[in-house]
């Protein structure tokens, strides 16, 4: 039996864009959720997946990086790593309820509400291929697109 493709919703995006899961089907996409803009663990992600992007590409892959930053943020973000890629802003937590990556973390001794590092690959039908929970940086992005390898 087929997978169902996964629910769709919209978010805002980076370049005066709008981001729907529907509208990428036709291509595999890569989904990241990261904690915050201009923090080193985020920049550093965000980096890997740009540097990588090339290769993405070739394999008519989309990437698209989602926090709960503003617009205005994100654009500063994208604009000063050079980010090939979209960031979408998810201000309401619509996108991060959906994916159930809001966490209780602990920052400094106390506990705080926050993303947990979560990234996602659809096919091309627009079906949930992969989640990675808990993502650790380092080796990250490559270990996406070796994935991403395989759908083809």
């Amino acid at each position: 039996m087929a997978q169902q493709p996964f629910r769709d919703f919209e978010l805002p995006a980076t370049s005066n864009s709008s981001f729907s899961l529907a509208a990428q089907r036709g291509h595999p996409v890569v989904l990241y959720f990261y904690p915050k803009d201009n923090t080193p663990g985020c920049t550093t992600e965000g980096q890997d997946f740009r540097d990588l992007y090339p290769q993405f590409r070739r394999l008519k892959c989309s990437i698209f990086g989602v926090s709960r930053d503003s617009l205005k943020s994100h654009e500063g973000f994208k604009a000063k790593m050079s980010f090939p890629f979209e960031l979408l802003s998810d201000a309401e937590e619509s996108a991060c309820k959906l994916f159930n990556v809001i966490k209780m973390k602990s920052m400094y001794g106390r506990q705080v509400r926050g993303i947990e590092r979560t990234t996602f690959v659809f096919d091309s039908a627009g079906v949930l291929a992969r989640e990675w929970r808990g993502v650790k940086v380092p080796g990250h992005a490559q270990e996406v697109l070796e994935f991403v390898k395989t759908l083809q």
